[in-house]
């Protein structure tokens, strides 16, 4: 089967916690559910074109479309579906789903369950080696893009636009203010636990923001095989010798001739998710087509600088202020300093995805991103009872597919 087009087609991860339906602790009961869906023990489950699967602990389900869907906008209500369908075999076992990109009180030390079926001997190199039974490993969720790529031009181009972007995505996406019962001073969370989460082998992760490549063949010789080499020691049977140990902010899975962006927290409903998907593709579509910077422009830009504008994101969100000229200007922006949700505003006006994402995207640009909105929620220091009261509306969110409104 051929590689599809740049933008041909599109694939989403959706990660979603399963909780105690009255106290909202996690629940480690993610085999249970696709035991009883399926009628027996699996590693996933295929419904119609989406499908269900484990992932590293036992308290999270991930939902995906299965094949590329050469457009958003139907996903959105099948997702929807398929979480009524997930709530309702969980409400016999007492729990249900809880969005957001973190667990606000769990800890990871004492709760952790590692997926103990099909490929678990995967899951025990990665805590033997990186350690598991952490936030950044066992406390995340979030929302993967994949968008595809035919040949080693395609790829080049849409690696540098993706990279470009990669930056200020907490400023639309950030939903993880909270972690061990209490704001942190971090709007984004679960990307400041994601940076460090495999530093012991640096080479996986680099900055988190790519370096660039022109090539396939490069990135292999740049990325995949130092990294295949450092891993090499601590992994004599060669479990973690894949294309998915690879842990930056963008990552291509040439097994699929796509590019998967990883640096989206899940939102509170899945119409919120497609639609920062479909913002986040648009704008990619528009530094992709050269509309504001030529490609060698896009490429030079340092590593370096792009993780700064990362770093201020992480903490700030929509509110963090932009002062590298050069960067704006590649993304169309000629006045600095700007803060990153004035950025978010200019390339959705510039590049606007379809109209049917428009109240979800007015929801995430006057009222700011989903932490924004729970912080308001909870206010600077709430006590557990607050936090399960918001967090409670928040599973309602999900379970009824509307946007959490501060």
């Amino acid at each position: 089967m051929s590689a599809l087009p740049a933008f041909a087609g599109y694939g989403i991860e959706l990660e979603y916690m399963i909780v105690d339906r009255a106290t909202l602790d996690v629940r480690p009961i993610a085999d249970r559910l696709l035991r009883d869906a399926a009628g027996g023990v699996v590693n996933e489950l295929e419904r119609g074109g989406l499908g269900w699967s484990n992932e590293l602990t036992l308290h999270v389900l991930e939902l995906k479309n299965v094949r590329p869907a050469p457009d958003l906008e139907p996903l959105a209500g099948g997702f929807q579906a398929e979480v009524a369908e997930i709530d309702a075999r969980l409400a016999p076992l007492g729990a249900r789903l809880l969005p957001s990109a973190m667990h606000p009180w769990m800890d990871p030390a004492t709760e952790t369950r590692l997926w103990p079926h099909e490929h678990a001997e995967i899951y025990a190199a990665y805590e033997r080696i990186f350690g598991c039974r952490r936030h950044g490993f066992a406390n995340l969720q979030s929302q993967h893009l994949n968008l595809p790529f035919a040949d080693d031009a395609e790829f080049a181009r849409l690696h540098a636009a993706v990279r470009l972007v990669l930056p200020i995505l907490p400023a639309l996406a950030a939903s993880s203010p909270i972690l061990e019962g209490r704001p942190g001073g971090l709007m984004d969370a679960r990307l400041e636990a994601y940076r460090g989460h495999q530093a012991g082998i640096p080479e996986t992760m680099g900055r988190v923001i790519p370096d660039t490549v022109a090539s396939r063949a490069e990135y292999r010789e740049r990325i995949l095989e130092p990294m295949y080499r450092a891993v090499a020691p601590l992994d004599p049977e060669g479990l973690l010798q894949h294309e998915w140990l690879n842990a930056r902010g963008a990552i291509p899975r040439f097994d699929r001739s796509a590019l998967e962006i990883r640096l989206i927290d899940v939102q509170e409903c899945p119409g919120a998710d497609l639609a920062i998907a479909a913002a986040l593709a648009a704008a990619v579509r528009a530094i992709y087509a050269q509309t504001w910077a030529p490609l060698q422009r896009q490429q030079a830009i340092a590593t370096e600088a792009l993780a700064e504008v990362l770093s201020v994101c992480i903490r700030d969100a929509e509110r963090a202020v932009i002062r590298n000229a050069d960067y704006l200007a590649l993304l169309g922006r000629m006045h600095t300093p700007c803060t990153a949700g004035g950025l978010w505003r200019h390339l959705i006006e510039a590049a606007p995805p379809s109209a049917a994402w428009q109240p979800a995207l007015a929801v995430l640009l006057e009222q700011g991103p989903l932490a924004r909105r729970l912080l308001r929620a909870t206010g600077p220091a709430p006590t557990h009872a607050q936090l399960h009261a918001v967090y409670g509306e928040l599973a309602d969110c999900l379970a009824e597919g509307r946007m959490f409104l501060s």
